[in-house]
């Protein structure tokens, strides 16, 4: 063969391999744009090989065709089956195209091949979840001892250990996760509940805070520090949130409801009333809690009235709120100018309760009727 034709040979294929490379370039190109169809047209004018192959499995599972993705991969996992990150990719899109026994058939030999690999165990972990199966949460302890540091690791263990009250192992898990990574949102989330189901809200505080730093504006996140903030008593604090809240979501009765109480706790007495209103005018389930409260905020505007009409509500509601009971014999007390009349709403309240309801109101009940009965035989007296 003389040696011009070997140079062309080269050259030839020097100018295929050129071809190929600036094919899957403008592939690549197209896809970059978010232009699947147009990328994959490209790619699979290109000669077969493994890197074609490739392009054309990212190509596919970007455009949401996972069977022709899982194609590509197993295309080139024929040809070379000991490409881990292939595998690795292959695996997870088995698992989000819903074929779970095949995935978990594929990291279960993985993991036995593999045993000290993190990420093997991690996505065993996550199809076990998905098939509600025990085991998945040793697969995240396994993965945490493999890798310490491992955050979506952590998070899942964290969260399992919040849901079933494990506050302690909760907290250590979070803290394990925040010291490599003090910016992990889903972290600081898992800590901020643990601290407020602990009611510890002092620490829960500076976590939501720190959520709210990092972006993380929802109306969970603000109402979780408005009850922290209410339950330290930093009204202001808790109302300014509470109202955050209500941006992302106006009709929440609870909120409503929770912003009325603090309104009447700090003096502002017409906004207790405007939320309190709204929160029963949202709330679909029985609204005695509500009823209640709108009348003691009337009852301290001095609407006895008012008071009287929502506290007749509230017992339409629930009869056997006992508070509410209570109060409207003291706004009929302080409304009607009968004697007899504003004593029978105590005999009422105490022919429920006694002696079987709280001891404090039906102290205050049977001294409210001695003194009435005392009044009304001085005005009796008075009459002779």
């Amino acid at each position: 063969m003389s040696r011009f034709f070997l140079l062309f040979i080269v050259y030839l294929t020097a100018c295929g391999a050129g071809a190929q490379t600036s094919a899957l370039a403008l592939s690549d190109s197209l896809y970059a744009v978010g232009k699947y169809a147009e990328a994959i047209k490209v790619a699979s004018k290109s000669e077969a090989s493994e890197a074609t192959f490739l392009k054309l499995a990212k190509y596919y599972k970007a455009g949401g065709d996972y069977q022709k993705a899982l194609e590509n991969y197993r295309k080139v996992l024929a040809e070379n089956p000991n490409r881990l990150l292939t595998v690795l990719d292959y695996g997870k899109l088995l698992m989000r195209s819903g074929n779970l026994p095949k995935a978990d058939s594929l990291f279960s030999r993985l993991t036995e091949a593999y045993p000290k690999n993190a990420s093997f165990q991690y996505q065993l972990g996550l199809i076990k979840e998905k098939q509600k199966d025990s085991t998945a949460m040793a697969h995240f302890f396994l993965v945490v001892s493999l890798d310490e540091t491992h955050q979506a690791a952590l998070y899942k263990l964290a969260k399992d250990a919040l849901r079933h009250r494990k506050y302690t192992l909760a907290e250590h898990f979070c803290q394990q996760g925040l010291e490599t990574n003090p910016n992990n949102r889903s972290l600081l989330s898992i800590l901020a509940q643990t601290y407020s189901a602990l009611q510890i809200y002092e620490k829960a505080i500076p976590q939501y805070e720190r959520l709210l730093e990092l972006g993380e504006e929802s109306e969970f996140i603000y109402s979780k520090l408005a009850f922290a903030y209410y339950q330290i008593m930093e009204y202001k604090a808790a109302i300014h949130n509470y109202q955050q809240a209500l941006t992302f979501e106006d009709r929440n009765a609870a909120t409503h409801y929770s912003l009325g109480k603090l309104y009447a706790l700090t003096g502002d007495l017409e906004k207790s009333e405007t939320h309190l209103l709204m929160s029963i005018l949202i709330k679909k389930q029985p609204v005695d809690a509500e009823f209640l409260s709108l009348a003691l905020t009337y009852k301290e505007m001095e609407k006895y009235k008012d008071a009287l009409e929502y506290l007749e509500k509230a017992l339409e509601e629930n009869p056997d709120n006992e508070r509410a009971m209570y109060e409207r014999a003291i706004a009929a007390d302080n409304y009607f100018k009968d004697l007899e009349t504003r004593m029978n709403y105590y005999k009422a309240y105490l022919n429920k309760y006694d002696p079987k309801g709280n001891e404090g109101m039906i102290y205050l009940a049977r001294n409210r009727v001695s003194d009435i009965k005392k009044e009304i035989h001085m005005a009796e007296k008075a009459k002779e």
